[in-house]
């Protein structure tokens, strides 16, 4: 081993340490896949930088802002898509391998829980789980879709804001037959 692969696993091996006794203290004694959180972290920065490369490849720059229209059209799309990613059941063999199923939680929505395998599977499986969480990565897609393929990316956000005003008066209309009853 030369002189400098020493040194390089040297601080190789106190970073590792340090970051063990962080999460350590951090955790204080509760099982948290920070690993996994860090590795999720990178490859959504790293998925980002892609879409500023390619966005830059193709010659497309972003607008000044975005319009109200589009953000309201995004944020109804995000929304309703997040949920059909981490809670719908036709959507559950995607989540499959991170989760364990546990049930129904609502109206055509799953429960399930992140399995604990692994660090990596594990901050996965919270991920797919949670709407919250997905939508950032969901927005960020609409927000991409906008600067490289507006037209397409309004097309595909309509369906799923159109799903969602469905989903709303699927569910108004069902409590309306239970009041009537």
């Amino acid at each position: 081993m030369t002189a400098w692969e020493t040194t390089a696993r040297q601080v190789a091996d106190r970073v590792a340490g340090v970051a063990r006794r962080e999460e350590a203290e951090y955790s204080g004694g509760e099982p948290r896949p920070l690993g996994g959180y860090l590795a999720t972290l990178g490859t959504y920065g790293g998925l980002c930088a892609s879409m500023v490369g390619v966005a830059r490849l193709v010659g497309a720059t972003p607008p000044q802002r975005v319009s109200a229209a589009d953000l309201a059209l995004v944020t109804v799309a995000t929304h309703k898509l997040s949920r059909v990613l981490t809670k719908d059941p036709v959507t559950s063999p995607l989540r499959a391998p991170f989760t364990r199923f546990r049930g129904q939680s609502g109206p055509a929505e799953l429960a399930e829980d992140a399995r604990p395998s692994s660090e990596v599977r594990h901050s996965v499986g919270e991920l797919l789980t949670c709407p919250f969480c997905t939508a950032q990565w969901v927005a960020t897609g609409f927000v991409f879709g906008l600067v490289v393929a507006p037209r397409f990316t309004r097309l595909a956000a309509s369906v799923f804001t159109a799903v969602a005003g469905s989903d709303a008066l699927q569910l108004a209309y069902a409590r309306l037959e239970q009041a009537a009853e």
